[in-house]
């Protein structure tokens, strides 16, 4: 709790100091500007040693009196606002109403400063980078996605709740999990499904209590909390995390999603990436050495498209990395498992 006062405290900080900076530059009368750093892959790496994709040191200006950058720039210092306004009354918003709050018509004009809610996370996105902090730091969450279930006991603000005793829902995980304490960890690992529909059924068959561990959805991709519920049970009581996917790229980026960090969310992936979780789930040589081929199902566009970004995306980080040696590890490590479907 204290950590995470601590964390709020400095996104305060860090936001003040926005704010004064660009008070500055008008007083001087200077092109008000902001430094944000690039979230392409371009400047995103493979860390060898934590085993974790993270950004780099790049960094684009944003200028206010620019064609180019002034739309988001406007957007970056409204949510910057709205911020500082939900820190100071210690109040929080969704990302949805954190949209309608930014989604106002500049006076004298017919222009939105966000049309569309693509465009407002866009905005938070890029206030996380500037005032490195994350965005439940900031005060804006996400919906709930995602529900749990076994033998353990948490505070959540006061409230004593234990998901072994919470009927055919389970708990269901908000998205800012860093205030909940553990209060009770009886269980021995963590199984994390991609379908919301195999958790359904496990729960029902209570497989938590038959195997002694936890079980976890989200509904395909991992939400932020739900990643770093997962990364905290692992890193605080050494809770093995199993991953069971589907066997196709998909679900091998989903896992690779969880046990590494992603490009979009690199600057934190320190919060989120669990390289210890193992996958669990069929491979393509189970299909050959089982004889399972009957149960394969082909490849739509949509897989294909996954498969062929997935390669794109290792050749481009691949290129970056220099040395051999080093080329292999970066590329296996990225892209662990792709091969299953070449």
């Amino acid at each position: 709790m204290k950590k995470e006062m601590k964390k709020e405290l400095g996104a305060k900080k860090n936001l003040r100091k926005l704010g004064s900076d660009l008070v500055e530059q008008i007083e001087k009368k200077q092109n008000p500007t902001i430094d944000i750093p690039i979230r392409s892959l371009s400047n995103v790496n493979f860390n060898k040693e934590t085993m974790r994709i993270e950004i780099g040191d790049a960094v684009a200006k944003r200028y206010f009196f620019n064609i180019a950058h002034v739309r988001k720039f406007t957007q970056t210092v409204e949510v910057a606002a709205l911020s500082k306004d939900l820190l100071d009354v210690n109040k929080h918003l969704s990302l949805r109403e954190a949209y309608y709050r930014m989604k106002r018509t500049l006076p004298n004009s017919n222009i939105n400063i966000v049309d569309e809610q693509e465009e407002s996370n866009q905005a938070i996105e890029d206030l996380e980078l500037v005032a490195n902090s994350s965005r439940e730091q900031l005060h804006i969450n996400a919906n709930k996605m995602g529900s749990v279930a076994g033998n353990v006991a948490i505070e959540d603000k006061g409230d004593l709740v234990d998901w072994s005793k919470l009927g055919s829902g389970g708990w269901a995980i908000p998205s800012n999990v860093e205030n909940i304490k553990f209060k009770k960890v009886k269980t021995k690992f963590i199984i994390y499904m991609e379908k919301a529909a195999e958790w359904e059924r496990l729960h029902e068959d209570r497989v938590w209590e038959k195997l002694n561990c936890l079980i976890m959805s989200s509904q395909g991709q991992a939400t932020r909390g739900v990643r770093r519920l997962l990364q905290r049970l692992h890193l605080e009581h050494k809770l093995p995390v199993y991953v069971l996917v589907d066997g196709d790229p998909w679900g091998i980026y989903i896992y690779s999603v969880l046990k590494f960090g992603s490009i979009g969310l690199a600057h934190i992936s320190e919060s989120l990436a669990i390289p210890g979780c193992k996958m669990l789930g069929l491979t393509a040589d189970d299909v050959v050495n089982y004889d399972l081929k009957r149960h394969l199902i082909k490849f739509e566009d949509v897989d294909m498209r996954r498969l062929e970004q997935g390669q794109e995306e290792l050749a481009e980080a691949v290129q970056d990395v220099e040395g051999a040696e080093r080329q292999g590890r970066a590329g296996g490590a990225v892209i662990e498992g792709y091969h299953l479907h070449l």
